[in-house]
């Protein structure tokens, strides 16, 4: 009964949050009214509560994540306004909805909220320093992947005049302007020189990144492990954020690397992963596994494990041998980060079985 009566005094505001306006709709207890929109600024989220007669401790705010659930969550958390954060991918009841508006969605959410929050799935968003740093990370990886646009790029223009570039790695790829004639060069000149720029600020970002590391003390004890740099211990410990917020299993299935299943009667399907969560930090861990795998990986109980399933044989069952490393990598990543105390070693099963 306590909760009930708490339920019907409290105000429930959903907020349908786009790039201009915010839809609004209150619930309390068994009524509820749409209000008129606002612009998305905090301005106008300011100027809304302070013209409101209730006190901002009985309005319970509820909108989705998005590109602007964290400035609004702040804002309105700063206001003293309870904020409920909800993960709009397991809200289907939202976004499969045969009649989707701005309006209906703000009112989903507040009902949502007003019967139980946790059909909201809600999230805890990150702080500003942590999304911050991990902006950086992200402009490194959007570098990254244009590099390897413009060297895939370039190489094709190279090979279509009948040069080989097969002797140059992406570093040392533009050296092979050398050998073009100047009519060539010419063409590929701001090619060249973006390229030249882009590896500029990526050694950038590396330095800053390499400095940001040793602000979280978690990425050292992650690094402990070879193949493991301060990108991705920088990474994991922000992206996770708390080494207690999943289990092994869990942290698999948020990392995407679990294989997915389609199980009836006595069908099976052998299906790939499900690449859900955080794709950025999937990439990482999984070229932290092909470093384990490949040549200059040490000899330890995770290369030990990935080769395993590698001599089965085939394309496929190397494929499969990195992605299990990478997911095993991840749950000893965590296990470290619980108990930054105990020393990661590398090849602790076998010496327990000599023992």
């Amino acid at each position: 009964m306590d909760n009930v009566s708490h339920n019907e005094r409290k105000i429930y505001l959903g907020m349908d949050v786009s790039q201009k306006n915010i839809e609004l709709f209150a619930v309390c207890g068994s009524k509820g009214s749409s209000l008129p929109a606002i612009k998305t600024s905090s301005v106008a989220l300011k100027n809304l509560f302070e013209n409101l007669t209730v006190k901002k401790q009985q309005i319970c705010a509820v909108l989705e994540t998005g590109t602007h659930a964290n400035w609004i969550s702040t804002c309105l958390e700063d206001m003293g306004i309870e904020v409920i954060v909800a993960h709009a991918r397991d809200l289907a009841y939202i976004y499969n909805s045969d009649k989707k508006s701005d309006r209906v969605d703000a009112e989903k959410l507040a009902r949502l909220a007003q019967a139980d929050r946790k059909l909201l799935h809600p999230v805890k968003l990150k702080s500003r320093k942590q999304q911050e740093d991990l902006l950086a990370i992200k402009t490194r990886d959007l570098l990254v992947a244009e590099r390897v646009k413009l060297i895939n790029s370039l190489r094709g223009f190279i090979r279509s005049f009948g040069y080989d570039d097969s002797s140059y790695s992406p570093e040392t790829i533009q050296q092979i302007n050398e050998i073009l004639p100047k009519t060539i060069q010419k063409s590929l000149k701001g090619l060249f020189i973006t390229l030249s720029q882009i590896n500029v600020q990526i050694k950038y970002y590396d330095k800053l990144l390499e400095k940001k590391s040793k602000e979280y003390p978690e990425t050292e004890v992650l690094q402990q492990i070879k193949g493991v740099g301060p990108l991705t211990a920088l990474a994991f410990a922000l992206i996770i954020g708390n080494p207690h917020r999943f289990t092994n299993r869990e942290i698999s299935s948020y990392t995407g690397l679990t294989p997915k299943r389609d199980q009836s009667g006595d069908v099976d399907k052998q299906l790939g992963i499900s690449k859900a969560g955080n794709k950025l930090l999937r990439r990482l861990l999984v070229q932290c596994s092909q470093y384990i795998m490949g040549p200059f990986g040490e000899d330890c109980n995770l290369r030990r494990f990935g080769e395993r399933i590698a001599a089965r044989g085939g394309s496929i069952a190397k494929k499969k041998a990195k992605i299990a490393v990478a997911r095993k990598l991840a749950i000893t990543m965590m296990a470290l980060w619980r108990k930054p105390e105990v020393k990661y070693q590398p090849n602790f099963k076998t010496r327990k079985k000599v023992a």
